[in-house]
């Protein structure tokens, strides 16, 4: 029988983590798998996850956590969520695996209808991926496809994957040190938020410029909302210059910042939109769309130019297919608003009130605490594992505790890990 019936539960350590048997699988995992697979580190196990239910863990010591990272954004609808467990059982029943890019499935057909209504992309067309990071490079190829210029201009900070194409325009120079020499010369690196006259200036003398990449709220380096307006202007700008804008969603998409997607708030319509994450409910699944017009550069009669085998696989889309509609029926993205604006209200105070936060940033449930150092981040981290939270430091330099759970956390349970935080900061 589970050990989660539910998922709407308080946090109970039995055992300080990580306990006996979570060290015992860290040190057999660490002989096994390579160093650049697992962050393990030598002397330091973590904890193993068991089981995942709505908004908790269980550790495979029996420890119940409070996730507050979502899977790294992935369980928005929850872990675990029953309508998706069956969607995903019933799909398996008839058909667990398809043939990729040759011959498609019912499930794909309609999922692409679904997202191609759903996306704020006019006339948009679906090409599907297997990751984000693949969405992105989908994203990219098809600019230098449909525009024929190799220039990309991408924003300090941003995370966009580490694919080697998408490792272009994800922004954190120890991702692209080790790998220099494969990346190519033609990224424009500007300040995110730059006044849109410098990104005039290189759009302008540059003239080789075939894609504008962004976030529309930056998340895991460092949870930054843009400036108002900005998002509009860069799109303007992109219009004027005969740039295709790539809208990053990947991990704003379906919610999260309390509009379906993040370009919502501002109304702008990106030629681009990379998703994925919270889309499959816990399946891997991904997509691209994009304006039919630009799309049609990947029309070819010979072999598929970008493909997976695994792409547009049937139980990850009868996954997404249902977490749209849960999405849909418990109108999850207009409650992540309403929470996230007791969640700014309760965050007001803290930048005066503990002297180890610097700033907090965020928007429906996707927030940052920016702390003084990465040391206070780390130990705030570690201290809330101990107390049965679940949080991931983020931002360029690891300051920024990231704070964004599934959007169907209870509110007691959000009232428990505001307690538990406040009274860790106080001691930093």
């Amino acid at each position: 029988m589970t050990r989660l019936a539910r998922g709407d539960l308080l946090p109970k350590i039995l055992t300080p983590p990580p306990g006996r048997r979570a060290r015992q699988l860290s040190r057999s995992l660490a002989r096994s798998e390579a160093p650049g697979v697992n962050t393990l580190r030598a002397g330091a196990p973590t904890i193993l996850w068991q089981e995942a239910k709505g908004a908790n863990v269980l550790d495979v010591d029996g420890n119940r956590f409070l996730d507050l990272t979502s899977g790294f954004g992935v369980a928005a609808v929850g872990h675990r969520h029953p309508r998706v467990v069956a969607a995903v059982r019933r799909q398996a029943g008839q058909l667990l695996h398809g043939l990729g890019d040759v011959q498609a499935h019912p499930q794909r057909v309609g999922l692409a209808e679904r997202l191609r209504r759903r996306v704020p992309v006019d006339d948009g067309q679906v090409y599907f991926a297997v990751s984000g990071a693949d969405a992105v490079e989908i994203a990219l190829k098809t600019a230098l496809l449909a525009t024929g210029r190799p220039g990309i201009v991408a924003f300090d900070p941003a995370y966009h994957g580490l694919t080697l194409g998408a490792l272009h325009a994800t922004s954190r120079p120890e991702f692209h040190r080790p790998f220099a020499q494969h990346l190519h010369p033609h990224v424009h690196r500007l300040p995110y938020g730059c006044l849109l006259g410098a990104l005039d200036k290189v759009l302008r003398e540059s003239g080789d410029i075939g894609a504008v990449i962004l976030e529309p709220l930056v998340g895991r380096e460092g949870v930054i909302p843009p400036p108002s307006g900005w998002l509009r202007g860069v799109a303007d700008l992109c219009r004027e210059h005969g740039a295709l804008l790539v809208a990053d969603e990947i991990l704003t998409g379906f919610g999260r910042t309390g509009h379906w997607f993040a370009v919502d708030a501002e109304r702008i319509r990106p030629d681009l939109l990379c998703c994925g994450k919270a889309l499959g409910g816990g399946m891997p699944i991904a997509a691209t769309v994009g304006r039919r017009q630009v799309l049609a550069a990947w029309q070819t009669s010979g072999e598929a130019l970008h493909t997976a085998t695994f792409v547009a696989h049937p139980t990850a889309c009868a996954a997404a297919l249902e977490v749209l509609e849960i999405l849909t029926d418990d109108k999850l993205p207009q409650r992540a608003a309403r929470l996230g604006l007791v969640l700014e209200k309760r965050f007001g105070d803290w930048p005066s009130k503990f002297s180890a936060v610097t700033a907090v940033r965020g928007r429906g449930l996707l927030w940052g605490v920016e702390l003084a150092s990465r040391e206070a981040a780390s130990g705030v981290t570690r201290a809330a594992l101990g107390r049965g939270l679940l949080i991931l430091a983020g931002g360029a330099t690891g300051r920024v505790l990231q704070l964004l759970p599934p959007l169907t956390i209870s509110e007691r349970q959000i009232s428990f890990a505001l307690e538990i935080l406040e009274e860790l900061l106080a001691e930093f």
